[in-house]
Parts: C-alpha cells; structure tokens; sequence
C-alpha cells in the first residue's frame, strides 16, 4: 500500500506480510479512509489465515489465531463501519466453513480480493449517480480527503470530483486543508494534482468567506460511518461546513457505499468517536517554532457528527437518496444484497 503519511513530499510502497504489521498500519494512519481500511482488514484476516495455515496449526489454533487478528483489526479504528464490516464479513466465512485450514485461507485471500474490487467498482457507481447534482461549472469545497487513497481506487467524494470534471471540463474543485492532520492539503491537492483537476486549496477557517463571495456551488464529502437516520460521521470540521452550507443555501452532499451504512445506529449519538493524540495538534509548527506549548491541554476528536437535516442527499452506488433516509437508506442496503 501507499504510505500514506509521507504524502506528498515522498511515494513510498510499503509491504505488509503480517496480521499485526496492518493493524499497526491502519491505527498510524499509514492507510486510512473508510473504505480503504476496511480492505486492509479484510487482507489482514487473510494474512493471518495464511500465516496460521502455513505453520500446519489444527483448525482449533487456526480459528484462535484468525479470532485474534479479527478482533485487532476491529478494533484499530473504532468509528469507521467498514473495518468492522470487512473483517466481520471475514470471520462469518471462517465460521461457515468446515474445510482445511489452507482451504479457509485460501477463500479468505479471495474474499479480501473480492471485497477491494466491489468497493472500487461501487465508487465509480456513485461518481455516475452523482452527475444529475452537479450543475454545469460547478465550485466544489471537499472536506478530508476521499479520493482513491481513502477507498483503494477510484474515490467517494473525489470520486464525484472525477466523474463531474470528465462530464464538464470546467468544474473546480476548493480544498480545505483539514486540520490537524491535513488531509485536504497533503492528499487530496496531491491527487487532483496527478488528476489535472483544477482546484485552489484553502485553510479551514476561509470557506464561510468563499461561500459568502459566491465562490463555492456544491460540497461534497465522503462518511466514515451513517446511520439509519441519515446522520453523518465524517472527519472533524464536517458539521461546521454543513451548517455554513445550510446558511449559504448551497446543496450538502455526502458520498459512500452502502458499507459505510450502519442501520443498527438509530441515529449517530451512539457511533464512537475516536480521540487521538494530543501531539497531532500540537505538532504544527511555524516559522521553525512549535505553534502551541507543549503543555497545551488539548482535545483532539478525529470526527464530528453532521445531524440529517444538513444533508441534502447521500448518494451510494444503488442511487441518489434523500430524506426520510430511514426508508431511502434501508432500501439502498436491501438492494446491495449486504
């Protein structure tokens, strides 16, 4: 995979041979977006099948070892739906099946294939959804960063980005830098960039201002996680940009597939979200110096949750949905054959 903390001052492959080497991975952020993290898990499952395989385990060792992968890769990144979706989806075939332990592994290693090339082609789906939202020259402001990097192909939100700038040339795209961690400037310029997708990249605290000027016709982000109700947990800063949205009276869009559903969650109060280290917003510096003390107290969520109401439509690979999202959402799972 990409490294994708060395972004983009440096491409960097890493290989991954180990269940606990992508486990790692995945909490440092070496690999992150819902979707892509979710085809890591799968792949760690399969590593871990593999490797349990090749050392002759009995099937008892076998499924203890690939239990214990399983519940790693779980738990690497709590607020995400398809991590726990992709390795879930894993553990039920180890379950079901009563072959070989290199028989199991075997289908894990095609499963996690499988699961990778459904999310790329579910991604072009909803780019090609997307198109009758997007007006002609279109100024669209994305959030966080999820293009092919955070979805192990084509993109949900860039994914929109791509298909609407293949229909019209003259769509542009505004990036947000995405504080802390800088998702926007670090990742989401560098693929519009190999894209040759016009875009102007901009700090957070700018996009009441663009949109005030007119500047901004569309946002479009991606999710980490949606509830039945349409609520929408994304990368933090999401719900101040819905409600500049809202106030500016321009069309909220979140794009994700259906394995970003979670339609056990009523609605996104009870989705956890993740808190992680201080020293990420700390970190920055300016001008050679540290930009805060390092004493600072400091919280640090990594996603907010964006209420329903701010959400003009969600778009999945099986269409456009509006609200009430509790039937639209429902259907849209139910036809995905999930």
């Amino acid at each position: 995979m990409l490294d994708q903390t060395r972004l983009p001052g440096e491409v960097v492959q890493v290989t991954l041979t180990e269940w606990p080497e992508v486990v790692d991975a995945i909490r440092t952020m070496v690999v992150r977006g819902a979707p892509a993290i979710g085809v890591a898990g799968a792949m760690g499952v399969a590593l871990a099948a593999a490797g349990a395989a090749a050392t002759g385990a009995t099937r008892e060792a076998f499924d203890a070892e690939v239990g214990r992968a399983i519940a790693a890769l779980r738990d690497a990144r709590p607020t995400a739906v398809n991590l726990a979706w992709a390795v879930d989806r894993l553990g039920g075939i180890v379950t079901a099946h009563e072959g070989t332990p290199g028989e199991i592994a075997f289908d894990l290693a095609d499963a996690a294939r499988g699961i990778h090339t459904d999310e790329v082609e579910r991604c072009v789906a909803i780019g090609n959804h997307s198109l009758r939202l997007i007006t002609r020259g279109a100024r669209i402001l994305t959030h966080c960063n999820a293009g092919a990097l955070a979805t192990g192909g084509y993109g949900t939100a860039l994914g929109v980005v791509r298909a609407a700038h293949a229909a019209d040339p003259t769509v542009t795209v505004i990036v947000d830098e995405t504080r802390p961690l800088l998702q926007g400037s670090r990742l989401t310029a560098w693929e519009l960039e190999r894209e040759a997708i016009p875009y102007t990249l901009i700090s957070d605290n700018m996009a009441a201002a663009l949109m005030a000027q007119g500047r901004v016709t569309h946002v479009v982000v991606g999710a980490d996680r949606i509830a039945a109700n349409g609520d929408v947990v994304n990368k933090i800063g999401t719900y101040g940009v819905a409600i500049l949205a809202r106030e500016h009276g321009i069309p909220f869009i979140v794009a994700a597939p259906t394995s970003t559903l979670d339609l056990s969650m009523p609605s996104a109060a009870g989705i956890p979200v993740e808190e992680r280290a201080a020293g990420e917003v700390r970190g920055l510096s300016l001008f050679g110096r540290p930009a805060a003390s390092p004493d600072s107290p400091v919280a640090n969520p990594a996603f907010d949750r964006t209420p329903a109401r701010l959400v003009t439509a969600i778009v999945t690979e099986q269409g456009v949905h509006r609200a009430p999202y509790e039937r639209s959402l429902r259907d849209a799972w139910d036809t995905a054959g999930h």
